[in-house]
């Protein structure tokens, strides 16, 4: 049994229109034959046959029409689809044009954008694809049409273009005689014009009527809304791999800070811990995260909780430096506490930056014990020091030795142990005052000191002279308040001597490479110490080089000669000074 088929409504017409013409034609031949037997058939009947037969033909055609209509629609349905579903805007809109130029006739197809920058047209689509390489005015697409389009925001469409009285005066259709054309402005709400969709046939005339120009309209306008949800893809697609980049980069840095970094939310759960914080507080971010923030740090401070308290409600910060005994060992951590706000600035947590100090504690505290062996001028300066050569440089010094106490006026019967107390007493009170006003202690020599002024360590090229004077003066002021506290009936507390001499010596490294001083040496540091040595109890003694290099003697100072010494290796005598406060 054969399986009828389902026929279409328009195959339906062409059979009934076949049919009827059958009928017409058979009706003619029967009446040309009853005519010649002098018969006639109602001329009603034929006539009724002929009407029906074109009103066959006008609904054929009319239903050709709608059948056109329908399937542009279910296309530009399917390209309105395909559009709001994809993300690939170029092949999305690379389909849609195929599919316009099938359903209108069209020989090419074009989405063309005008450049904000150039003012000139590119082509975002173009079909036939080869013509995409090429430059619209050579293939033939009137850049005329396009401007008139986009500055007016309305369609055109010509049956003839290079007969259309618009376009007389547009090159590129007189030279490549563009025959019919329909062109439609792509718009977005309400942003300016700046593309369109052009179609061409530039071979037939009238190829496009009002119904491509609708469709083309309905194609333009989800053409438009493509490419701004394409824009606006586009731009969340950066944003977001900027917001990504920056993310990764901020979790970098605050994976490679030095400092412990902890947060907390408003109900004190930490919520950030990174891999600082976590060799500090020796404790894992997984275990930490999430866990109450007093549980996770240290007690720092008998008030520890209530300055986290204060933190979060009193909007200020705050900073605690604790010594701590913990399973491994000794710890001294350092905690600055920052309220965390939002926009708004409203505190939303606590930040807390913890740092382990316990290294740093540590150098310090040796840097400290060196310093009392060592000038701290030096200790400052080691590296510059370092670099000096064995042998040393020659400069103009004052040198400056004091006795801070003679042992023979020491009581007697003292033991040995308190000898040293007494004597470290007075060099502590000698040692801050020479700090104080500059000088360098170039060693200690049991109950004396030499000190260097305008050495490599403490450089006063002008005025070293008076700043050893000074010196010796305040040396003088402190020693006797030092007598009077150790002993108030003591009537002349005048124990020291002091010795200053102004001259060229040489200043730098001596010992070995595994073992060095800086020291300085010469005829100007053994005539300093003859001087020292030459004075009497409570007697400051200048050399008249010294003298001579302080230029204007000072107001306020009074230089009375002595006579004159005869010192070791010095073949004529040595005239000195006694300084004194005015």
């Amino acid at each position: 049994m054969a399986i009828a088929q389902t026929l279409t409504p328009n195959e339906e017409i062409e059979q009934l229109k076949t049919l009827v013409s059958s009928m017409v034609s058979s009706v003619k031949n029967q009446h040309e034959i009853l005519r010649k037997r002098n018969l006639e058939l109602p001329m009603e009947a034929l006539q009724a046959l002929t009407d029906f037969e074109s009103e066959l033909a006008m609904i054929a055609e009319q239903m050709g029409s709608e059948i056109t209509e329908l399937n542009q629609l279910r296309a530009l349905a399917e390209t309105s689809a395909l559009i709001n579903t994809s993300l690939d805007l170029d092949t999305v809109l690379a389909n849609a044009m195929d599919e316009i130029i099938n359903l209108t006739g069209a020989e090419r197809g074009f989405i063309i954008i005008k450049n904000a920058d150039t003012g000139k047209f590119d082509s975002l689509i173009a079909r036939p694809q080869e013509n995409s390489n090429s430059s619209l005015s050579d293939i033939g697409v009137s850049s005329g049409i396009l401007e008139r389009v986009i500055n007016s925001g309305e369609p055109l469409l010509t049956d003839n273009a290079h007969e259309d009285a618009r376009l007389l005066k547009s090159n590129t259709v007189l030279k490549h005689g563009l025959r019919s054309v329909l062109c439609v402005p792509l718009k977005y709400k309400d942003q300016p014009v700046t593309s369109a969709v052009y179609v061409d046939n530039r071979f037939k005339p009238g190829v496009f009527g009002h119904g491509e120009v609708n469709l083309l309209a309905a194609f333009a306008n989800q053409v438009a809304v493509a490419i701004e949800n394409a824009r606006l893809y586009a731009n969340v697609q950066a944003t977001l791999a900027e917001i990504t980049a920056m993310k990764e980069l901020m979790d970098n840095v605050f994976e490679s800070i030095g400092s412990g970094v902890i947060t907390s939310n408003a109900q004190d759960i930490v919520t950030t811990y990174n891999r600082a914080a976590g060799e500090i507080l020796n404790q894992e971010a997984v275990k930490a995260i999430g866990q109450p923030l007093p549980r996770v740090l240290p007690r720092l401070s008998a008030d520890f909780e209530d300055k986290l308290v204060a933190v979060r409600e009193q909007n200020r910060s705050d900073a605690i430096e604790s010594s701590l005994e913990t399973e491994q060992g000794h710890l001294i951590l350092s905690a600055k506490l920052s309220p965390l706000k939002d926009s708004n600035n409203t505190v939303q947590g606590i930040a807390v930056v913890v740092d382990d100090l316990t290294e740093q504690r540590e150098r310090e505290e040796r840097f400290s014990i060196v310093k009392r062996y060592l000038p701290p001028q030096m200790v400052d300066q080691i590296h510059d020091i370092a670099k000096l050569a064995f042998g040393g440089a020659r400069r103009e010094v004052s040198c400056m030795f004091v006795d801070v106490r003679p042992l023979n006026t020491l009581p007697p019967g003292m033991r040995p142990q308190q000898i040293m107390e007494m004597v470290n007493i007075h060099l502590n009170t000698a040692t801050e005052i020479i700090h104080e006003v500059g000088g360098v202690i170039d060693k200690y020599m049991g109950n004396e000191i030499m000190v260097v002024f305008n050495s490599q360590l403490n450089p006063e090229p002008d005025d070293h002279a008076l700043r050893a004077v000074h010196a010796a003066l305040a040396l003088r002021d402190g020693f006797l308040d030092l007598y009077k506290e150790l002993d108030p009936s003591d009537t002349n507390p005048h124990y020291y001597r002091i010795g200053i001499h102004t001259g060229v010596a040489t200043l730098g490294n001596v010992g070995s490479l595994n073992r060095r001083d800086f020291t300085a040496i010469g005829d100007t540091i053994n005539l300093a110490k003859r001087l020292e040595e030459n004075a009497a109890r409570g007697q400051i003694i200048i050399s008249e080089d010294t003298l001579q290099s302080l230029g204007t003697p000072p107001k306020d100072i009074d230089f009375q000669e002595r006579d004159a010494i005869q010192v070791k290796g010095k073949s004529q005598a040595t005239r000195i000074y006694e300084v004194f406060r005015v």
